[in-house]
């Protein structure tokens, strides 16, 4: 029988380290705002209450449709509520559709206030695919889709929501933002994947690391962290200032060494934070350049 989980284990398990997936969108989103002369703190605000929501309701779901099915039953990573027993399925599933909930609240006082109403769209497919990532009969994170919906929910989505929101348009530096964080953020959930590849591989779990193998991941993980910095060059033709982003680079120095290293199981866990760190660096000092441009 279950325990009741401590407030710390619940903290654990909305899984912070993951955090900067859900603000380094909004932030890049906010400067690219600013460069088309549009921020809005409020809006800006509302869209990073809306992604902080949604990466946890992901969180919780993910704990709580993995907990069931069994796939965390032997976890190399820090421990999940339902797989390690601290709290009952329904429990963190009511935490799941609480978060997921709230953000899709969020989201409808941002387009009712903005009147951005199309976005409700885009909205439900965020919400859609927080949950059938690991729930539902036919998870598509099981079907090596997780990496993609990533790229295109907390990339394309979150960045280009949050500049559209302000700006009601779009330009190329909110779009290579959009590319460069959705990279990221792919490479984040890549680390992640490729620490799981023997536990995943004998639940059933087709993730995109089980169907590249270790070497691919790896390779596929250092093209990922690279797109960010090629983007930066691009935009620094059009404006000098953004090229601060390059100071980023040195945040990755160490997960890339681990990865070329061969490092596996436990020691990816630093890979996660240090990528997510990188990725929110790399938004804060993009944001600023086009902001200053």
């Amino acid at each position: 029988m279950a325990r009741m989980a401590s407030l710390a284990e619940w903290i654990e398990g909305a899984r912070p380290r993951t955090l900067p997936n859900a603000v380094a969108p909004v932030v890049a989103g906010a400067g690219a705002a600013a460069e088309l002369g549009a921020f809005s703190w409020w809006r800006s605000l509302l869209a990073l209450l809306v992604a902080l929501s949604l990466i946890v309701g992901v969180n919780y779901a993910n704990d709580y449709s993995d907990g069931v099915r069994g796939t965390d039953a032997d976890r190399v990573g820090p421990p999940r509520l339902v797989g390690s027993g601290a709290a009952r399925p329904k429990a963190v599933l009511g935490a799941a559709l609480a978060a997921l909930g709230l953000a899709g609240v969020l989201g409808l006082v941002l387009v009712a206030l903005t009147g951005t109403w199309w976005l409700l769209v885009m909205g439900a497919a965020c919400l859609a695919a927080a949950w059938f990532y690991t729930g539902g009969r036919r998870p598509y994170g099981y079907a090596g889709l997780g990496e993609v919906a990533v790229f295109l929910f907390f990339g394309l989505a979150a960045v280009l929501g949050t500049v559209y929101v302000q700006a009601e348009t779009i330009s190329w530096a909110a779009a290579g933002c959009a590319v460069a964080v959705g990279s990221l953020s792919m490479a984040v959930l890549g680390a992640n994947n490729l620490r799981d590849i023997p536990t995943d591989r004998a639940a059933g779990k087709r993730t995109l690391a089980v169907r590249l193998g270790d070497a691919g991941t790896r390779s596929l993980y250092l093209a990922l962290v690279t797109v960010p910095f090629v983007i930066t060059v691009a935009m620094g033709l059009a404006h000098p200032v953004t090229l601060l982003a390059l100071l980023a680079a040195p945040l990755l120095v160490r997960p890339v060494r681990t990865i070329v290293a061969g490092r596996d199981g436990l020691g990816l866990v630093p890979v996660l934070r240090d990528t997510g760190l990188a990725m929110l660096a790399w938004s804060v000092l993009t944001a600023t350049g086009l902001a200053l441009a």
